[in-house]
């Protein structure tokens, strides 16, 4: 009789199938974003330039969108490129403009394959006409698509999005078309880049750096933030996996008591 050789599982295998194991599908965030932190301080790390962390990012997006699909998740944001990154060496800029460019090519039929819409959020008239025109063919080739909506934000800042809201609102005042009594949250979220989309209830940064970076401040005002010290061009599904589990430990509240929320206290 042949014996049947004893597969080891890896720490990694066991580590993924623990979190995994303890997600309660049910109670999934309808809406993730994602401030993928420490491309550069990866490359250093192997004595590589900063663009070689960029390039080996793309394993991390791969993964994390996947886990979300796989997870049934509806909405996942990536932040991509914010205002202030203009101000990198424009080698830098120019390879993550390149790799956008490419990425978008490359990847395009898989968002096909696994029902994906592409969106964006951000000034992107900012951006080059070539990355402008693969943005708009991929956004137009998944419009139809049903499932995950995979929002990238591109040349996006959450301070200006809220001026130009603002801005949009005033001008709709001195027409005529709008009253300063007619102003409401709701009201306001409608003239914000993510029109028609729920608010993030999870936000995860990797790297360890511990702020937000001016991504979506309207938007995260009861966001429950998840920090890992993972730099993202190391973020697996594992590493989601936990996130998730961490953030379905959490009482969301939104200004009640605990006792409330298990209606002890009506």
């Amino acid at each position: 009789m042949k014996k049947e050789r004893i597969r080891v599982i890896s720490n990694e295998e066991l580590e993924m199938s623990r979190y995994k194991d303890h997600i309660i599908l049910d109670r999934l965030p309808e809406h993730v974003a994602v401030i993928m932190d420490g491309n550069g301080r990866w490359a250093c790390k192997k004595g590589n330039s900063r663009i070689f962390g960029h390039q080996n990012s793309l394993t991390a997006v791969r993964e994390t969108v996947e886990t979300a699909v796989e997870l049934g998740i509806k909405y996942l944001t990536l932040y991509a490129f914010s205002t202030e990154n203009w101000n990198r060496p424009k080698m830098e800029v120019d390879a993550l403009m390149s790799l956008l460019v490419s990425s978008l090519d490359e990847e395009t039929p898989t968002l096909l394959e696994n029902n994906i819409s592409l969106f964006t959020i951000g000034n992107i008239s900012h951006l080059s006409d070539n990355v402008k025109n693969k943005l708009n063919v991929a956004i137009d080739k998944t419009s139809h698509n049903t499932g995950l909506k995979l929002i990238i934000a591109l040349n996006y800042s959450g301070r200006s999005e809220i001026v130009d809201a603002v801005k949009r609102i005033n001008g709709e005042i001195a027409d005529g078309k709008l009253n300063t009594a007619d102003i409401t949250v709701d009201m306001f979220s409608n003239y914000l880049n993510t029109k028609n989309i729920p608010d993030p209830e999870l936000l995860i940064r990797t790297s360890g750096e511990y702020r937000i970076s001016n991504f979506l401040l309207w938007q995260i005002a009861y966001t429950e933030l998840y920090f890992t010290a993972t730099l993202w061009p190391d973020f697996r599904k594992e590493d989601f996996y936990k996130a998730i589990v961490d953030f379905q430990k959490r009482e969301r509240r939104f200004g009640k008591t605990s006792e409330q929320l298990n209606q002890k206290i009506l």
